[in-house]
């Protein structure tokens, strides 16, 4: 497809419990977002310790709509409210206005259909789009998969409603891809899609629910060398956080606790009298990291995490309490927590580093890109800079900014593009959910 001058994308991501709507323009390559919205679901989840997918349905249905009008409105896209047709001769206004009815009444069945299983969200929808016009967009990125499948049909249902009544085409985009392109995103929110020089590079691509190795040849052109065989990196976090009893979501509150650890190599040393007698330098495995495959396993090293939690003797103290006496048993309380949460960070940045750095060396790659939710942890990003630098000065490292780490619908916009530049667009009759997606 022949680039235009101009072209206008609107983003939806629903993959998970965040609701993302983006909108950005693209003028002669250079990309400028127009605006980024997100509804965060984190608190309704943190309660129970992850996300519960119906609920995370519910929310999407929810918010669709108010994403889209704020999205719409800070792009300066939101049109105002339909006015009535006023035309000179009384016919040509009745033919008119007949006409335009009949179109909307035929629309609004289709509507009625697609969106059949999401009532609140059809109400929403046919009131938002009676009331204003299309707006200046020529088409519609979309995240069908991978992902938890009730929020994903939310995401898609409602983009089939929109491409319907505004008649715009949808692009498909599988969300680890766009995790990948959330690399070509500038700081300044002006980007450019990178040239050949990259290539061929390695992806890692971890979150709470993907952990994969992929060999990226060129611009949507991959080949998946691991992945994990149970748990993500991210649910591990999380699970080893809930096991603690730090609450949710684990990944960013175990890396926090960690940071109170101020010398590593000598950790043992900061917990001498009493609390050395509580509490012994945690070790925890490093599952697969050895192993000839690029595969990775989280799953045992939360398991290990919870036989650790139950033998210490910490957890026979009683819950710490805010009172002056209590004071030596909360301390030992929270370097024991610290101790666990630096760990199981370490623990789960080793192996990655070590599987990706394997990796490359074998394939010869030119640049290393990260992306995913994990990404976003700051003692992951500075230990990869790190050891890159020790295996090959040569070798390019890519990082998403931090707030494209965690899903939103700019990098799926931005893989959107991509692949409208290469006629890869669908009305939406042709569009579904797939949650086991695969990237090729």
């Amino acid at each position: 497809m022949k680039q235009s001058a101009s072209t206008k994308i609107l983003a939806i991501e629903t993959s998970c419990d965040d609701t993302c709507i983006a909108i950005f323009e693209i003028r002669n390559s250079k990309f400028e977002i127009l605006s980024n919205v997100i509804s965060s679901q984190v608190k309704l989840h943190s309660k129970y310790g992850g996300v519960y997918p119906t609920l995370a349905k519910r929310e999407h249905q929810r918010n669709l709509i108010s994403v889209l009008s704020r999205a719409l409105k800070k792009a300066s896209l939101l049109k105002n409210p339909k006015s009535k047709i006023l035309i000179s001769k009384p016919k040509i206004a009745e033919q008119s206005s007949l006409r335009g009815r009949q179109i909307l009444n035929s629309k609004s069945q289709i509507l009625n259909s697609i969106l059949e299983r999401e009532p609140e969200l059809l109400k929403q929808t046919l009131s938002f789009l009676k009331k204003h016009r299309k707006p200046n967009i020529d088409a519609i990125a979309l995240t069908v998969g991978p992902g938890l499948e009730p929020c994903l049909w939310v995401g898609v249902n409602f983009a089939k409603a929109l491409s319907c009544f505004w008649d715009l085409p949808i692009v498909r985009v599988n969300h680890i891809e766009a995790h990948i392109f959330a690399n070509f995103v500038g700081s300044n929110s002006k980007f450019k899609i990178q040239n050949s020089k990259l290539f061929p590079a390695i992806c890692l691509v971890v979150s709470g629910g993907h952990t994969q190795l992929i060999l990226m040849r060129g611009l949507g052109r991959y080949k998946i060398l691991g992945e994990t065989r149970d748990d993500a990196a991210g649910e591990c976090f999380d699970k080893a956080a809930r096991i603690l009893g730090l609450g949710y979501p684990g990944g960013p509150i175990v890396a926090k606790m960690a940071t109170k650890i101020k010398n590593p190599r000598s950790r043992a040393s900061s917990l001498r009298g009493r609390q050395k007698s509580k509490i012994k330098n945690i070790k925890l495995p490093r599952p697969m990291i050895y192993q000839k495959n690029y595969d990775f396993s989280f799953s045992g090293l939360k398991t290990a995490v919870l036989y650790q939690y139950q033998k210490s003797k910490i957890k026979n103290l009683p819950q710490p309490i805010p009172t002056a006496h209590a004071q030596g048993r909360n301390s030992i309380w929270q370097k024991y927590k610290q101790e666990m949460c630096y760990e199981v960070q370490q623990a789960i940045i080793d192996v990655l580093i070590h599987k990706t750095l394997k990796a490359a060396k074998d394939f010869k790659v030119k640049t290393i890109i990260l992306g995913g939710g994990v990404a976003a942890n700051s003692e992951l990003r500075k230990q990869f800079k790190s050891n890159i630098q020790h295996l090959s000065p040569n070798i390019q490292y890519l990082i998403p900014n931090i707030q494209f780490c965690t899903d939103n619908a700019v990098m799926v916009g931005v893989a959107g593009y991509f692949h409208w530049l290469q006629g890869e667009s669908a009305c939406w009759e042709k569009i579904r959910a797939e949650a086991n997606l695969r990237i090729k």
